[in-house]
C-alpha cells in the first residue's frame, strides 16, 4: 500500500511521551505509521502498541510497516478506543498520541476529493464509508450549509457561499471538488480571491462535518484521559484552532484545583488539580521542519500528564 504522511513534530511527540519500553501506548491517529514505528521501536518485549485508524488506506499500510513489533492496528476511531481497549483487557496506558486532521496522503491522493487543487468527486470520507461531502452540498439547507462554514470553517463569507452552492445545485447536482472551488470563488469578494485562496475554509468546514471530527475529537480526549495510568502522558497535535481550543480549555479543566470563591477563608469544594501540563504553550514545528513540511506550519502540539 502506498500510503505517504509525512510526520509532524516527530521527534517532539516521542521526547514528550517519555517512553517506558515496558509501557503500554496508543497512536489514535496511525496513518502512515511514522509515529507509531518510532514509538513500537523503543519498546521491549513486555511493552505493546495499539494503533488506531479509521482509514482502510491507513490500516493497510500501517499494518505492514509494523510487522514484527508489539503492535496492534485496529480499524476505529479513536474516540472508541476505552471500548476497544477493554475488549482486549487493558484497562490503563502509559501514554497515548493524536496527530488530528487529515493526511497527507488523503490530500494528496486526489480522487479522495479532500483537496480544492484537484478536481475530483466530491467524497472527503476519513473511513471511506457513510456520508460524503456530495451528499453534504446537495441536501443540507442554506441555513445547515451556512451553519457548518461559518462554526466549522469560521468562514465570514458562508451565508453567500452557502447561497451559491443552493443555487447552483438546482441547476444540477454538484459531484466534484472543482465545481464546489469555482462556487466558492464566486461567492466572495474580489479582493479575498487575489490575495489567498479562498476555498481552505469551505473545504475545512465540510470535511469536519463528514467526518464529525469535533465531536470525536470530545470523545476521544475524554476516552483517552480514562485510561491514562498516574504518570501517563496524553499529546495531542492539532491543525486549527477549533481543534487546538477545545484541546487547551479540555487540558485547563483538567489541571485546574480549587473552584471556591477567592474570598471564603478556606476550600470547601475539595476539588484537586487531576493532571498537570508538560509545556505551558503549545509547542511548533522548528525552522528546519517548516522548510521540509510546510504542513507543519499550523501545528500545535500540547501535552497532559495524568497526576
Amino acid at each position: 500500500m502506498d500510503f505517504f504522511h509525512k510526520s509532524v513534530m516527530l521527534n517532539e511527540c516521542i521526547d514528550m511521551l517519555d517512553i517506558k519500553s515496558d509501557g503500554i501506548y496508543v497512536d489514535g491517529t496511525v496513518g502512515g505509521a511514522g509515529h507509531s514505528l518510532e514509538i513500537a521501536k523503543r519498546l521491549g518485549e513486555n511493552g505493546r502498541l495499539i494503533a488506531f485508524d479509521r482509514d482502510p488506506d491507513a490500516i493497510a499500510a500501517a499494518t505492514e510497516r509494523l510487522k514484527g513489533y508489539n503492535a496492534a492496528v485496529v480499524k476505529s476511531n479513536f474516540s472508541q478506543m476505552k471500548n476497544v481497549l477493554s475488549e482486549m483487557n487493558i484497562d490503563g496506558v502509559d501514554g497515548i498520541l493524536l496527530d488530528l486532521g487529515v493526511s497527507s496522503h488523503q490530500l494528496d491522493k486526489g480522487e479522495r476529493g479532500f483537496s480544492y487543487h484537484t478536481d475530483a468527486a466530491l467524497d472527503m470520507r476519513m473511513s471511506q464509508e457513510g456520508t460524503s461531502a456530495a451528499d453534504i452540498v446537495n441536501t443540507y439547507s442554506r441555513d445547515e450549509l451556512a451553519k457548518i462554514l461559518f462554526e466549522y470553517g469560521e468562514e465570514k463569507f458562508a451565508w453567500r457561499i452557502a447561497e451559491g452552492i443552493v443555487a447552483a445545485r438546482a441547476v444540477k447536482p454538484l459531484e466534484t471538488t472543482g465545481e464546489l472551488a469555482e462556487i466558492v470563488k464566486e461567492n466572495v469578494p474580489a479582493k479575498v480571491r487575489r490575495e489567498k485562496n479562498p476555498c481552505k475554509k469551505t473545504f475545512q468546514a465540510i470535511r469536519i462535518a463528514v467526518n464529525g471530527e469535533l465531536d470525536h475529537l470530545s470523545e476521544g480526549l475524554d476516552a483517552a484521559f480514562e485510561l491514562l495510568k498516574p504518570g501517563g502522558r496524553l499529546a495531542v497535535i492539532t491543525f486549527h484552532s477549533l481543534e487546538d481550543r477545545m484541546v487547551k480549555q479540555k487540558f485547563a479543566s483538567l489541571c485546574k484545583g480549587c473552584i471556591c470563591n477567592p474570598d471564603f477563608p478556606q476550600c470547601i469544594c475539595g476539588r484537586t488539580p487531576e493532571a498537570k501540563l508538560v509545556n505551558r504553550k503549545p509547542i511548533e514545528a522548528g525552522e528546519e521542519e517548516l522548510e521540509e513540511n510546510n504542513r507543519s506550519r499550523s501545528a500545535r502540539l500540547r501535552v497532559l500528564e495524568r497526576i
